[in-house]
């Protein structure tokens, strides 16, 4: 049995009020893509909507990653019986 594609439904509804000139700007951008003004506004809608999450996101976890590295340089974990024994040796082969 052939494999179709399954294309979602479109259920939800996007409005938007704009300028005549913002209209023709966008009519031209998706003539020159070669789709409609539909597909178009929803490609580029999600794709800025994507980068917005996505930078977002990637600050926020640079925030929380540098709190966490900051706390890590304050105040410092003891070391294990692991890193006392790496240490020791260090030590012993460098002569301390």
């Amino acid at each position: 049995m052939p494999r179709t594609l399954r294309v979602p439904i479109r259920q939800e509804r996007l409005e938007a009020r704009i300028t005549s000139a913002q209209k023709s700007l966008i009519e031209r951008a998706a003539q020159l893509r070669g789709t409609t003004v539909t597909d178009y506004v929803v490609t580029k809608m999600q794709e800025a909507a994507a980068e917005t999450i996505r930078d977002y996101e990637i600050l926020n976890l640079r925030d929380e990653s540098r709190e966490l590295f900051v706390r890590a340089l304050l105040n410092p974990p003891e070391p294990n019986d692991a890193a006392k024994t790496a240490a020791a040796r260090y030590k012993k082969r460098m002569g301390q």
